[in-house]
């Protein structure tokens, strides 16, 4: 993956496009809502903490550990949220897929699906993985089941495996999805033509 490329990828209902510095005062209202950093490893429900979460994901894509992307909604126009890749290894073929969040009011309208969908393609037809991970902590029962609506695997939850706000350990669940699953999804979850509609 070439961490120095500007990757677009858009759809009729979605365009992710790179993360920047800009984007901190479009992303500042729809980060705005406490209950979105509730799960979340960090906050970023303020405009410091906004500038810090943009500064540390555009860090890591520096060093080739984290390829962020703002989420525009293209029904509306509107800046909706962000999703990043990382985790990213060539050599196994395996990349994941998080650091998601989107606005309230764009949760459960069909744009993450729509967001998920560009990012699996891009992993499974462009970069050539075998298997794309999400994970998330274990008390997040919404977005737990929002991936297994999208056809992921739950694995299975690797206990106390990382610090979260507070100094808290957190359970993670992880899902994946592999090659050998995705044109069955694409055509059962996603539900994709050849135009991309969604």
């Amino acid at each position: 993956m070439d961490f120095s490329q500007d990757i677009i990828l858009e759809n009729d209902r979605a365009r992710l496009q790179p993360l920047t510095t800009a984007d901190h005062e479009p992303l500042l209202p729809v980060a705005a809502d406490p209950e979105l950093w509730t799960y979340t490893l960090t906050r970023a429900d303020d405009t410091i903490g906004l500038a810090a979460y943009i500064a540390q994901a555009l860090e890591g894509r520096e060093r080739g550990l984290r390829y962020p992307f703002l989420i525009i909604d293209k029904q509306t126009g509107l800046v909706a949220g962000s999703t990043s890749f990382y985790n990213v290894h060539p050599e196994e073929a395996r990349i994941s897929i998080g650091y998601t969040w989107l606005g309230t009011e764009f949760q459960r309208t069909g744009l993450n699906r729509a967001c998920k969908y560009l990012l699996l393609r891009h992993a499974f037809e462009e970069l050539g993985c075998e298997r794309v991970e999400l994970e998330t902590d274990a008390r997040n029962a919404k977005s737990r089941e929002a991936m297994r609506r999208l056809g992921a695997t739950e694995e299975g939850t690797l206990r106390s495996h990382r610090y979260t706000q507070g100094g808290i350990r957190r359970d993670t669940v992880v899902f994946s999805i592999i090659r050998a699953d995705w044109n069955e999804l694409r055509a059962r979850v996603f539900r994709q033509t050849d135009d991309d509609r969604i």
